[in-house]
This record gives structure tokens, sequence and C-alpha cells, in this order.
């Protein structure tokens, strides 16, 4: 199994200055994870059940409705919870979504749609991709693009894996898929143009510090205040950065997570934080991929 070659250096010093529409000095990127109905459940059929949540009680053998009706907190109250608050302050974001997700609530994404929200791609299961073969992966990723078509009438232009791809992964999203970009990259505070086959494929970094996952198992976050401070002090010093050099900033949300009332807070001392400050651009990740590709230059 031969891995591509890690590149250390990135831009190093020099970072490419590609100015943000209204010369923002941060491309804020809310993503919204839509996971519910993906993950794995006896009572759904699978062999196993979830066991990644806030509370660790791992259930073998028997159907598990506790987890179960954690997840289902997502889409009967936290969807609506959290659209409403974007819609009221103009924000728009990206849905990353499961493709059994959209296909077993595809009002969800139809309701994404016409907010004028996107809808990504987040892999048909809510699972790794590590272990797949390649017609296993492949099949996934159709699999995907297809719920989220037929749901939405708009072909997903983006893709996130949950946890490790495969070494194809990449290639397939490119090659077959068509894909304008993926999220599979945490390793910087911009966007990057490759080239696989005179085919341009931006890869737009995520991140799981400035992220609702560590209200998880780590309880790295307790209130909400320990969440928003986190995000507007990673914000303040890209905005810092940004006079000279634009930066960009992804915040992930989870429908079952966030959207809890003593944590929503969070996400509105936020958005209030950074329109405060100014000069920052709310996009959904398809426009700044757009706008990468059509400005970059090396």
């Amino acid at each position: 199994m031969i891995f591509p070659p890690r590149d250390l250096v990135g831009y190093g010093p020099t970072p490419p200055k590609v100015s943000w529409p209204n010369n923002a000095r941060v491309a804020v990127s809310f993503v919204l994870n839509f996971e519910e109905g993906s993950e794995y459940s006896i009572a759904d059929g699978d062999n196993r059940n979830e066991a990644v949540y806030e509370v660790i009680d791992k259930l073998e053998g028997i159907p598990d409705p506790c987890i179960q009706s954690h997840f289902d907190y997502g889409t009967r109250v936290g969807w609506w919870r959290i659209m409403d608050l974007l819609e009221r302050h103009g924000v728009a974001c990206t849905v990353s979504s499961c493709g059994r997700a959209v296909e077993r609530y595809p009002e969800l994404a139809q309701d994404a749609i016409k907010r004028g929200h996107e809808v990504s791609a987040h892999g048909w299961r809510w699972e790794s991709h590590a272990r797949m073969s390649v017609e296993e992966e492949r099949a996934s990723i159709q699999k995907t693009i297809d719920a989220i078509k037929l749901a939405t009438g708009v072909r997903p232009v983006g893709w996130h894996t949950r946890s490790a791809t495969t070494i194809h992964t990449r290639k397939l999203l490119i090659e077959e898929g068509g894909f304008l970009y993926d999220s599979d990259d945490y390793s910087d505070d911009l966007p990057r143009l490759v080239q696989h086959n005179s085919k341009p494929h931006i890869i737009l970094p995520y991140a799981f510090d400035t992220n609702d996952m560590q209200f998880q198992h780590t309880h790295r976050f307790v209130r909400a205040k320990d969440f928003s401070g986190y995000v507007n002090d990673a914000f303040d010093w890209l905005w810092e950065e940004g006079e000279t050099h634009p930066k960009m900033m992804s915040v992930g949300l989870h429908l079952r997570m966030l959207a809890r009332p003593a944590r929503m807070w969070a996400l509105l001392h936020m958005i209030e934080h950074m329109k405060e400050k100014g000069q920052v651009w709310f996009a959904r990740r398809d426009q700044i991929a757009k706008h990468w590709l059509q400005n970059y230059t090396e």
C-alpha cells in the first residue's frame, strides 16, 4: 500500500494573499453535520450500535433505544432551532450530510436548500472509510451523491469523510465523483489547489478544535461560553493575521450536540462577536472553493 508523501511545508512563511469578497479578513465556514439516521443501530438491522456519544455505555447484541433517542433529538428539535437562528442572522452554512440520513429524512435537506445553504456529502453511513475496498468506497460515494441529488435536485460538489480516508478516496472523488472540493484535511488555515490528471480540485481544511464535538467525552467544553470563547479567540487571532493575509476558519456543529438549549448560546455569541468585529465573510464551503479556484495564483 503506497501512501502519498506528506507535505510538512505547506505555504510556509509566505501564504498566498487571496482577497475574500468585500475585503473580509476571515472567511468563516459553519459546517452543520447531518448524520442522524445514518449511525449504526441494531434496531435498524445493523450488527452493532453506535457507541460514540457523550454518555459512554456501549450496549452490545441488543437494540439501544437510549443512544438512538439521543440521535433523534437532532432531527426532531435540533435542526429547526439551529436553522432558525442562522436565518435570523443571515448566516449561510454547509450542511455536511450522510446519504442515508438524507434518504430517511429528505425534507431536512430540502429545507437547507430552500434557506440558501449548501448540502455537501459526508459519506453514505456515519463511518470511517479506512478499511473499505475500492469497490466499497466507490459505491458509498455514488450512493451518497444519488441520495442528495434525488432529495434536493442539486448534485453535491463537496465531500468530507468521517475520520480516516483510504489512499483511493481523493482519486475517486475527483476522477469519478466529480467533486469540486473535499474537506479531508486538517493541516492548514487556508484552502489549497491540487491537480489530479489535469483536473483542478480544492482542499478545504476542516477543524476538530473549533468544533462542538469537544462537548463529548473530553468535556473540554462544558458551558456554552467555553465553546464560543474558544472559537472567538481563534477568530480574533485569524482576524489579526487577516489584515495582511486573509484566512479561513471552520466551525463544526452537530444537530444533536450544539442544539441542546444550554449550548445554543454559543452559536449566537459567535455570530454576534464576529459581526461586531467586522470584515468577516460567512460563506458556504462551495462558495469558498469556487472563489479560491477563480482567484488563486501561484
